[in-house]
């Protein structure tokens, strides 16, 4: 077995994708068994090749992120690991002027709240809004996160831990507990 050295950011992107096909432990909706994912699948859908896909599952297995059988994620621990500690692991700070794709609270579902002057983005040439850049766990999400909400969700609340201010760290607590139907 490979030594384990910790995780790294495209577990959790690879994690989101798995939330928004409906991959979740007990605590969430029931998986249908006959659906299950494939490494090519989430490979193509994520823009990240099969064998980085399948060393990610080891990796978050081994940090208790998803089952031991690899086919359901561990929604509690994901979320406890989101709200203590992704901004310390893998932290970001607000960069240059650019224009992207909005994430943190310039984008749903914490934009239909706050009214804030300043904008986040990931920088992306299709992007449409102009803002402060937010470097993306994995360098293909503002690619692929679009085309998915719940996906692009997940993704845009982690920025919103890893960047915000007290306010915003508190919606976003709430909000993902929606998303990954965690009941208080």
């Amino acid at each position: 077995m490979r030594q384990h050295n910790g995780m790294r950011p495209q577990d959790i992107v690879i994690i989101f994708k798995l939330i928004s096909k409906r991959y979740l432990s007990d605590d969430g909706p029931d998986v249908d068994r006959s659906t299950f994912f494939t490494a090519k699948s989430i490979s193509d859908e994520l823009k990240i090749s099969q064998a980085e896909v399948g060393h990610s599952m080891r990796r978050s297995q081994f940090a208790g992120l998803i089952s031991s059988d690899k086919h359901t994620v561990a929604v509690r621990a994901l979320y406890e690991f989101l709200v203590f500690g992704i901004k310390y692991v893998f932290p970001v700070k607000p960069g240059h002027l650019t224009k992207g794709i909005p994430t943190a609270h310039s984008a749903l579902p914490l934009r239909a709240t706050i009214q804030a002057i300043e904008q986040y983005v990931w920088p992306h040439e299709a992007g449409e809004v102009r803002g402060q850049a937010i470097e993306p766990l994995f360098h293909t999400v503002p690619d692929v996160a679009p085309s998915d909400e719940r996906f692009y969700q997940l993704l845009a609340l982690t920025d919103a831990l890893r960047v915000g201010r007290s306010r915003e760290i508190l919606l976003a607590r709430e909000a993902l507990k929606k998303l990954l139907f965690i009941e208080n």
